[in-house]
């Protein structure tokens, strides 16, 4: 079973030990030793790593062997909560798209995980979030 780590926005790292491993978690996979062999790895998430300058040569240094997983959402401005207001692709200011295709361009073959953490898709109904998780993945991702 593979272990995935995912680097987190800075806003929600309470320790600062942990910001050193801000960008793609390649560093951390490094200092724990990983020989890539697919065991351990990186699951990208767009929320927290759309704003860091150096995503995309980080995620060539991941490479096909550490890329686990590749979560989307979109960055809403205003946020109203660093944690629980996230935006259905193409609501908000991240490029999905470029992202997506630099993990891609790596040989990531994966799923495109849709993880939207909001008060206000989960008021409502199941069916309207599914439709439109549906259609913006296929328009925006």
């Amino acid at each position: 079973m593979p272990l995935a780590i995912e680097p987190l926005h800075p806003a929600l790292c309470r320790r600062p030990r942990l910001r050193q491993y801000d960008k793609t978690g390649a560093d951390l996979c490094d200092a724990l030793g990983s020989k890539r062999s697919g065991a351990l790895g990186v699951a990208l998430d767009v929320y927290h790593i759309w704003w860091d300058p150096e995503l995309l040569p980080q995620i060539a240094r991941a490479g096909k062997d550490r890329l686990l997983a590749f979560h989307v959402c979109d960055w809403l401005v205003p946020t109203r909560d660093i944690l629980n207001d996230r935006g259905m692709m193409g609501d908000g200011i991240i490029d999905i798209k470029s992202v997506r295709s630099a993990v891609e361009a790596q040989g990531f073959a994966g799923y495109s995980e849709i993880e939207i953490f909001s008060e206000d898709w989960w008021s409502k109904p199941m069916a309207e979030v599914l439709r439109t998780c549906i259609e913006r993945h296929r328009s925006a991702v």
